[in-house]
């Protein structure tokens, strides 16, 4: 099995913010679930990967047919690698009804660029982490006793608590003026979005000359530790 070859920034976001509940799941129904892996992936070599997943809904995005649009974007440590921006097959009558079904569009995509990593033997960093900003879903998502009165989301409901007590996936809650998947799933102006936006941009300027330009810097950095240690 050949290797293949994926380009991303090494350095790793920082997750120390955010509050990944440790819950016990053995005397739920999902007590005997486990996450399952082909059994002949190759062996996992190189930089790890953190994969982060931010995720928003708009409800009731589209004035003429009601319908509320998902936001799903995904990330390799820090560097954004994929997004997702779409309306909704139903109409649904409240905010945590459409956030629910963004929630299980992202994982279903999570556990597709997971598997794809893992096939190309790259190794990951911990469990996946899905960000969302509608407190109520994610608590609901990851405690153990929370109960569903809801029969037509059921589910969306299960699909997504059975990947949580598996850890395919570590999902928290994220305030939305910090959540980038905003940008993917509301009617937004320049100035409103850029806060967002600015920090994925990882640079500024002409890429084609990086090789060079850090070739540059190391440089003048030589000399001016070479002028330090002759003044010595």
């Amino acid at each position: 099995m050949k290797h293949g070859t994926i380009r991303f920034r090494t350095e790793m976001p920082d997750t120390t913010d955010f509050d990944f509940l440790v819950q016990d799941w053995s005397n739920s129904p999902y007590a005997d679930t486990r996450e399952e892996f082909p059994k002949n992936l190759p062996l996992a070599r190189g930089k790890p990967v953190l994969m982060t997943t931010f995720v928003d809904a708009n409800l009731m995005h589209d004035v003429l047919s009601g319908k509320s649009v998902t936001g799903v974007l995904h990330f390799f440590n820090k560097t954004p690698i994929d997004w997702y921006s779409k309306k909704q097959n139903t109409v649904e009558r409240a905010t945590y009804r459409s956030e629910n079904n963004a929630a299980r569009a992202a994982i279903e995509q999570i556990k597709v660029i997971k598997l794809t990593l893992m096939w190309l033997g790259v190794p990951l960093n911990g469990s996946p982490i899905l960000l969302g900003d509608n407190e109520s879903v994610t608590v609901s998502r990851t405690r153990p006793d929370n109960k569903l009165h809801k029969r037509h989301l059921m589910l969306s409901y299960h699909y997504v608590r059975e990947n949580v007590a598996a850890g395919c996936i570590r999902f928290a809650f994220i305030r939305g003026e910090y959540n980038p998947a905003d940008t993917l799933s509301k009617h937004w102006a320049d100035q409103a979005v850029w806060p967002l936006i600015q920090p994925i941009l990882f640079w500024k300027g002409d890429t084609s000359n990086i090789a060079k330009l850090k070739e540059e810097k190391g440089k003048k950095k030589n000399k001016k530790k070479e002028y330090e240690e002759g003044d010595d």
